[in-house]
């Protein structure tokens, strides 16, 4: 399906794809090779504003999308992970892009191993997963003992228990949008000491508070709908992905182990930070 791209103001653009929209923050240099990322979650498009300085400086033309359901992006009924790799390639086709590169990290991460694995490696010519959210690379919430007890707590209500799992996010969208002070030192209180490091630049902490409170613009079904994905068994094998992926993981990081066991068992570039 045709896509078309309409610019909107403060380097934001929208995508449509037949009756959805897609809404973009793209940052960098705008005539530079371009760089789809896939946002965290909680997160949205804004994230891009932690990469615009290193983008512009790269000469990389970085572009975040809403996920359907999260900051400005319509819903989608049913999405699966190859539908999102569809809406990536839709989104370069838009652009005007013969090839480009995907990026992702957390839970973002695995939405780009997705490009990877549906995606024609002569258009999708580089792909990188940063401390990726390995939840169900290998069966369902197959990551749960390499997590913190309320993540590991949070698939097993996905899986088990959906209003409760509803619940947790519906609280958290309530945190963000209601008491983002006391959102931004919970965010604080849960960082690994790397994570802190970057978070002490107060623009970094800033943009990462933002981002996390325009996920749940439409409320936190579309999070809730995303994570659930990332949780349940895979659709695709990451074993099968006969391409060039790199997967960067941080050793503070509560998914180190299982971003390190996808490495060794994927045609992966590992690296630990």
């Amino acid at each position: 399906m045709a896509a078309k791209s309409t610019a909107l103001a403060h380097g934001e653009g929208s995508v449509s794809i037949g009756d959805r929209s897609l809404v973009y923050l793209q940052v960098g240099d705008p005539s530079g090779p371009l760089v789809l990322h896939n946002h965290g979650g909680p997160s949205s498009r804004l994230e891009a504003k932690v990469f615009e300085p290193r983008a512009r400086e790269l000469g990389l033309r970085l572009v975040c999308v809403d996920r359907p359901g999260q900051g400005k992006s319509d819903p989608q009924r049913d999405r699966t992970f190859a539908s999102w790799a569809a809406d990536l390639e839709a989104v370069a086709n838009a652009l005007g892009a013969d090839t480009f590169a995907v990026t992702g990290w957390s839970e973002g991460g695995p939405w780009a191993l997705a490009a990877a694995a549906y995606l024609d490696p002569a258009r999708l010519v580089h792909v990188t997963s940063i401390a990726g959210a390995s939840y169900g690379s290998f069966g369902a919430n197959w990551a749960a003992k390499d997590l913190s007890k309320v993540d590991a707590m949070g698939g097993f209500l996905a899986l088990h228990f959906r209003p409760g799992f509803q619940l947790m996010y519906d609280l958290l969208d309530v945190a963000a949008i209601r008491f983002p002070e006391q959102y931004k030192q919970g965010l604080l209180k849960a960082g690994c000491p790397a994570d802190l490091e970057a978070l002490a630049d107060e623009h970094v902490l800033n943009v990462i508070v933002e981002s996390g409170r325009e996920c749940f613009r439409q409320g936190a079904e579309g999070l809730v709908s995303d994570a659930r994905m990332l949780y349940q068994e895979w659709p695709f094998d990451v074993t099968a992905i006969h391409r060039p992926v790199h997967l960067w993981q941080g050793s503070g990081h509560p998914c180190t182990r299982g971003g390190e066991q996808a490495a060794g068992r994927a045609d992966a570039r590992s690296g630990v930070a």
